[in-house]
């Protein structure tokens, strides 16, 4: 290089290494072979992009003066003007008897190809390194001996232009072939066509007319004249045969020589001898190659191309013939990248036609010739191929049952369409799948489109034949297909009935889901809805919403009893009926099932619950269009699915640790991710590919949010570092900054202590403010000043977790600390709703973009996606979880308070719900008889109301704080209750006497009537007490556990008693001894409850693991465990604690509460039945002594009354 040139480089050196991206720089410099791919690779080891830079300027400093001219060309062409002016003065001239030309190739190779006759680079080229390397490297192989080098592939996919770039290099020519290279376009010929082909050939390797002054006048004399000619006058020569249709035609070249040669049919040397070697071209270039193409042709930097240039890249699947022929027709017409893309994606091919150096001028014609070749007996099999969609891979039997063949015969004929570059294979294991590129489909459904409906009913009516006599079985090569494909090929063959008849039919959702989970069902149900009549479209919203609400269920393991979700649907559902009509059938077989009897009461509100995520969900958002949904969370995933269906689109390793927040920006083009990790980043929403990281935070980066104007993007992000940052995505450069803790310098907290994390932020809808929200303040900032605009304090204590304003209304979400979701009137200031459906803290609330709906994810794994109007009409009654329950004969009588202090009696069978009083009420219970019931409240009042007459008794002393619980006894002349202040009253409120027991030190947890006035109570104090309920004495007194008593159980014929603690253990007690009968270790969590059996002889316990052990109570031995089975990041069976156990009256089944319902079969161990309740965290079930009736309520307030069918 000379010294000008390398002192230019130099004196820019730090500029260069600062902006420039090596990749695309490198591969310009490897076309123009001034760098190795030893070289690129040494530069692609360096870790970060500076230092590969540094690498690559270091590289070409110690070349010469075609390198320097080569990475200035590079430059420019990958959009850097202002580094390529910088270099500008130090281009080296260069005198016109040099070597190389200004592409790197050298006079020798120019001299060599034009005589040869191969055709110069396209106007527009962009290099396939790896290709034509891997070309090169099989024509090193032939070392100067005769042999074939085959490059096949599709139509349009570049072949030709492959070949003449394999030997547009100078070592290649001057080691391999010497004697030059021979260029003959071969094309689809007869015989004559051929002759003519080769008296051509003879001519121009023998234009002295030394051998012959007459052409040869047949083929077998063009073929000895080839052979004497290549031999004798071209030794060491290359013959390139391009476009080579026919075995026979090579025959004809069949002489000794060397020859490189391009075709469809990958089977043509089949008729030849000597070495062979092939190279199979795919069909399409790699995005960034298409782009490069598209930009080349229209003269604007890859960067600036229209979001259109992707869609047609995307859709053509980078064909490089479909990208050219665009690329060339948007040259003449610039402002039609909109009508070129909608011709593609309609077939239109007839529309895409340009002439050009390619022999055809429009795609439809180029296939059209390859099927046209076929043979004729199996050119119909591949018009059956039409039904086949895109980028779906199908198994040879699915072809074996449509064309009712053996597996062989099937792969034999595919084997063929594979040969000509018709059709692909993919090996998976000892089976083949075979698929069709996107224009292949396409060409062939727009082909043959008047056959379409009979191609689809033939392989429906195929199927249905074939499955008569053998049954779907999920570990058939075939089963996966029949699951995702047969609703779309019965749609497609307009066969209504048979459609209906497979989507409303719980055997195939239960088979589908378990395959595939939920999300494709629901895509079918919405697909296809528009075909259905009025009965079958209400039919089918009952299914579909039935998926929608269960989709978190049904996409998990272990799978859940679909029968049993179906029978909690409403009784007018198709879906009930059908799972009322399996379960009846099932139930005769032994199997159990529950009814829920008061589910008319429940409204659902949510439309949509998915689990995209193995742990906590952080965030969720809307893209701008409403039609998707991103979500991010502890997983350090980002996810994007259909709004409507649940369906994932993407998903995306996005970060090293948890993802805190996502969002779309205002033109859906992108996403931004931002992590604990410190860094930003910015996605493409529809590839997912990396476009922008952001690492300028030195602390979590909380929240992101771009702004609504998609003309100047703008992106905020929101960190623990204190600062808020505007970052403009299009320069990739901070904007702003703003340092939010300077806003709490008034504060009362330390300066030095004080935490200030910037928690979300949000846009107004012209994007000129932005709101933030830290601590307890939401801050409104001018973006363009950074002044404070407006300051809001919520409130000393109170942590907003997150909020989101509806763009329509006046409207908020707001997330609040536990699992709260709220909806507000920013107006009126007054809450309109309670939105519950959570099992755990709730992250992010996000509305869409028209506000008809709102999102909420959440720890529990959850998206929910709720109607808006549906939650503000909503006017569902939520109950607390402290109820009683009183079985009488066919009466179940529930007493509750609901969430604003209304006590009530519902009638569990009819329903009737009859409120009582208005009170703060902390526990409640009924007298045995339902003459009276009686309530505690926070206040550590105790009140009595007689039903007959409403008439009130209040205890005159009451307890000093909250009452816990509170029970009559056998003749409700007695009440007892226990309390906060660790002492129990025994209140006989018809003559006003009254007894305290007092002894326990700490709060007693609660406590069990005995006979004979007795009575049994445990402590956090650890300790198990006897008292006789007259006298006020402490009868016995246990010492039972080092930790806090968490329950006790006594058993019916009243000897013995059970303790549960926290330390682990539990204790099988008699009421005549001091120590414990049998110690019983092996749980590893609290056990938090324990019950007998009604014989007394077992005893279960219930464990914070979701763990269950049955014992023998007489010699304390382990007979059972109930273990759960810990799926997906250990998410348990039971859903939690087990913190309720009730046995059958004959001891063979055992019923728990926790998470969830369970029953169990005490013989086998194994689960019976799961009644998955909407909310969590059970705290008790109430059993009826027939143990065919269960009362319980989530922790969403929700009322469940359950009946074993029968």
């Amino acid at each position: 290089m000379d010294a000008k040139a390398r002192n230019c480089l130099l004196q820019h050196r730090e500029a260069l290494e600062r902006d420039i991206k090596t990749s695309y720089i490198m591969d310009h410099m490897i076309s123009n072979g001034v760098l190795t791919v030893s070289e690129e690779e040494k530069v692609k080891n360096e870790p970060t992009q500076r230092q590969r830079a540094a690498m690559l300027i270091k590289t070409i400093l110690e070349k010469d003066n075609y390198s320097y001219i080569s990475f200035y060309n590079a430059l420019l062409h990958e959009g850097y003007k202002d580094l390529a002016d910088l270099l500008h003065g130090g281009i080296p001239v260069i005198s016109s008897s040099s070597s190389k030309d200004s592409v790197g190739i050298t006079s020798y190779v120019r001299t060599v190809l034009c005589e040869g006759g191969v055709p110069q680079r396209p106007v527009v080229f962009v290099t396939r390194r790896k290709l034509v390397n891997a070309i090169q490297q099989k024509l090193f192989k032939l070392r100067g001996e005769p042999g074939w080098v085959t490059i096949y592939g599709m139509a349009g996919c570049g072949k030709s232009v492959l070949a003449a770039e394999a030997v547009r290099d100078h070592s290649v020519l001057e080691v391999c072939f010497p004697g030059g290279v021979h260029w003959v376009s071969v094309g689809k010929q007869d015989k004559s066509g051929l002759l003519m082909k080769l008296q051509n050939l003879c001519t121009r390797l023998d234009q002295d007319e030394n051998f012959s002054q007459r052409l040869p006048l047949n083929i077998e004399e063009a073929k000895d004249r080839l052979r004497i000619l290549m031999l004798r006058k071209h030794p060491r020569s290359l013959l390139i045969l391009d476009d080579v249709w026919d075995p026979w035609v090579l025959k004809a070249f069949d002489n000794q020589c060397q020859i490189l040669l391009t075709t469809r049919d990958k089977s043509v040397t089949d008729s030849v001898m000597g070495p062979k070697y092939v190279v199979p071209v795919e069909s399409g270039l790699g995005k960034e190659k298409g782009l490069e193409i598209l930009s080349l042709f229209v003269n604007m930097k890859k960067a600036d191309l229209p979001e259109q240039a992707h869609s047609i890249i995307k859709e053509c699947k980078g064909s490089p013939l479909v990208v050219s022929l665009i690329g060339a027709l948007l040259r003449d017409f610039p402002n039609r990248w909109e009508y070129y893309l909608r011709q593609l994606q309609n077939k239109q091919f007839k529309k895409i036609r340009k002439s050009s150096f390619y022999d055809y001028e429009a795609l439809d014609e180029a296939m059209s010739v390859s099927v046209e070749m076929l043979r004729e007996d199996i050119k119909d099999y591949y018009t059956d191929l039409s039904i086949l969609q895109k980028d779906v891979k199908v198994p040879t039997k699915v072809l074996c049952i449509l064309w009712d063949m053996e597996t062989e015969e099937v792969e034999d004929i595919l084997q063929e369409f594979v040969n000509k570059s018709l059709l692909f294979c993919d090996r998976n294991g000892k089976s083949f799948l075979y698929y069709l590129h996107d224009l292949q489909v396409d060409f062939l459904t727009e082909k043959n489109h008047s056959q379409l409906q009979d191609l689809h009913k033939k392989l429906i009516t195929q199927f249905q034949r074939h499955f008569r006599l053998h049954c779907l079985s999920p570990d058939q090569e075939d089963c996966m297909y029949w699951y995702n494909f047969l609703a779309y090929h019965m749609a497609s063959a307009k066969m209504h009935k048979e459609l209906c008849a497979l989507m409303f039919s719980l055997d195939w959702i239960k088979a589908k889901t378990e395959l595939v989970g939920p999300a494709h069902l629901i895509h079918e149900f919405v697909e296809y809805r528009h075909m259905l009549d009025e009965k079958d479209g209400t039919v089918c919203e009952n299914f579909q919403e039935f998926l929608s609400l269960n989709g978190h269920l049904l996409g998990r393991q272990p799978f859940p009893n679909i029968v049993q979700l179906g029978l909690c649907e409403l009784e007018t559902s198709e879906v009930y009926q059908q799972a009322k009509l399996k379960a009846k059938q099932e139930v005769d077989n032994g199997m159990l099932y529950v009814e829920w009897i008061n589910k008319e009461n429940i409204k659902n509100l949510s439309r949509l619950v998915v689990r995209p995520h193995t742990d906590a969900v952080y965030h969720a958002c809307f893209s701008e269009d409403g039609q998707r949904i991103a979500s991010c969370g502890a997983d350090k995933n980002l996810q994007v699915f259909k709004a409507e269906t649940g369906e994932k689109l993407l998903e995306i390793k996005a970060h090293e640790d948890e993802v805190l927040c996502c969002a779309f920006s205002a033109d859906d083009r992108f996403i931004a991710t931002c992590s604990v990790d410190k860094k930003v980043k910015i996605w493409n929403s529809m590839s997912g590919e990396l476009v922008h990281t952001y690492d300028e935070h030195s602390e979590q980066v909380n929240c992101c949010h771009f702004t609504n104007n998609s003309n100047h993007l703008l992106l905020a992000t929101g960190s623990n570092d204190c600062f808020l940052k505007l970052w403009d995505v299009k320069s990739a450069n901070e904007s702003k900054s703003i340092n939010v803790k300077q806003f709490f310098l008034n504060s009362e907290e330390p300066q030095e202590d004080m935490e200030v994390i910037v928690k979300c932020c949000s846009w107004s809808a012209d994007g000129a403010r932005i709101m933030v929200a830290a601590k307890n303040k939401v801050f409104l900032f001018d973006i363009h000043t950074s002044g404070l605009l407006a300051e809001i304090h919520t409130g000393h204590h109170s942590t907003v977790q997150y909020c989101d304003f509806s763009p329509h209304n006046h409207l908020a979400v707001v997330a609040l600390p536990q699992y709260c979701v709220e909806l507000w009137n920013m107006d009126s200031c007054l809450k309109v709703a309670d939105c519950r459906g959570h099992l755990s803290w709730v992250h992010c609330v996000m509305f869409s973009p028209d506000g008809s709906s709102f999102l909420t994810s959440s720890d529990d794994q959850t998206i929910r996606l709720w109607e808006t109007k549906k939650v503000c009409k909503n006017s569902a009654i939520v109950l607390k979880q402290e109820i009683d329950v009183v079985f009488q004969e066919n009466e179940v009588m529930v007493l509750a308070v609901d969430d604003i202090k209304r006590l009530q009696l519902i009638n569990g069978t009819t329903g009737q719900i009859d409120y009582l009083t208005e009170a703060h009420v902390s526990c409640c219970c009924l007298s045995p008889h339902l003459q009276y019931l009686a309530f505690g409240g926070e206040d550590g009042a105790i009140r009595i109301l007689e039903l007959l007459n409403n008439r009130i008794f209040q205890s005159r002393t009451g307890h000093k704080n909250t009452v816990r619980h509170i029970q009559f006894t056998a003749d409700a002349k007695t009440l007892i209750s226990s309390s906060d202040d660790s002492a129990i009253q025994v209140w006989n409120w018809q003559s006003e006497e009254y007894v305290f027991l007092q002894a326990h030190q700490e709060t007693v947890k609660d406590f069990r009537l005995l006979k004979n006035s007795r009575l049994l109570s445990w402590s956090f104090d650890g300790t198990v007490k006897v008292w006789n309920i007259i006298t006020g004495r402490i009868e016995k007194d246990f010492v039972c556990h080092q930790d806090t008593v968490l329950s006790c159980d006594i058993s019916p014929d009243e000897t013995k008693y059970s303790s549960t603690s926290a330390d682990k253990t539990a204790k099988i007690w008699s009421f005549e001894l001091l120590s414990p009968l049998h110690e019983l270790r092996g749980h590893k969590g609290c056990v938090r409850c324990s019950a007998f059996s009604v014989d007394s002889t077992l005893l279960a316990t219930g464990d914070d693991n979701g763990e269950i052990r049955i014992w023998n109570v007489s010699d304390g031995e382990l007979l059972h465990l109930f273990a759960p089975i810990s799926v997906e990041e250990g998410a348990a069976t039971h859903g939690g604690w087990v913190t309720d156990l009730c046995f059958s009256p004959d001891s063979t089944m055992l019923v728990s509460a926790g998470g969830y319902l369970k029953w169990w079969n005490v013989v086998t161990g194994e689960s019976s039945q799961t009644f998955y309740t909407n909310g969590t965290n059970l705290k008790k079930i109430h059993v009826s002594p027939d143990f065919k009736t269960y009362v319980t309520v989530d922790n969403l307030g929700i009322l469940y009354i359950l009946k074993i069918l029968e």
